[in-house]
């Protein structure tokens, strides 16, 4: 089943940085936008969180808050965000349950190679916890400024 806008979001309560757990519940009554990205440290994956902590002030002003999530480990997460001081916070799925219920575990293919990995998506989830907007495969260039004017449109 393919997540669509105006489901409820998918519930997951998983480890974050920092030794914190992360929960969807725990955004209730604020817009959250969740993205998933394949890998911490990759080029695509570092330009698109730094985007997200850079605009970070401008989305809280909007009323919402950022979480990034991958199947990396907290300690790769602890380490990822020390290295380019992010302010988001990130959660880890490591048996990539949530991932695949928001249906971001996907067959990609590569030079002619096929493989399953993390379709780069965001979900803007509004205070309520139903999907608003969904992105599937997100190019970097742009897109946080994209998601943060449909957050402002919400």
């Amino acid at each position: 089943m393919t997540l669509e806008v105006g489901q409820p979001a998918p519930d997951f309560t998983l480890p974050g940085d920092g030794g914190t757990d992360i929960s969807l519940e725990d955004y209730k009554g604020k817009k959250l936008v969740l993205f998933f990205y394949p890998k911490d440290s990759t080029p695509g994956c570092t330009t698109e969180a730094i985007g997200f902590t850079e605009a970070l002030s401008d989305f809280e002003e909007a009323g919402a808050v950022v979480v990034g999530m991958s199947k990396d480990s907290v300690k790769r997460h602890d380490n990822f965000i020390a290295k380019n001081d992010l302010k988001v916070r990130l959660a880890s799925d490591e048996e990539g349950t949530t991932i695949d219920a928001y249906g971001s575990w996907v067959l990609k293919k590569l030079y002619g190679r096929e493989y399953m990995g993390i379709d780069r998506s965001t979900f803007l989830i509004d205070e309520t916890g139903t999907v608003r907007k969904i992105w599937r495969k997100v190019k970097v260039k742009g897109h946080v400024e994209e998601v943060l004017e449909a957050v402002k449109s919400l």
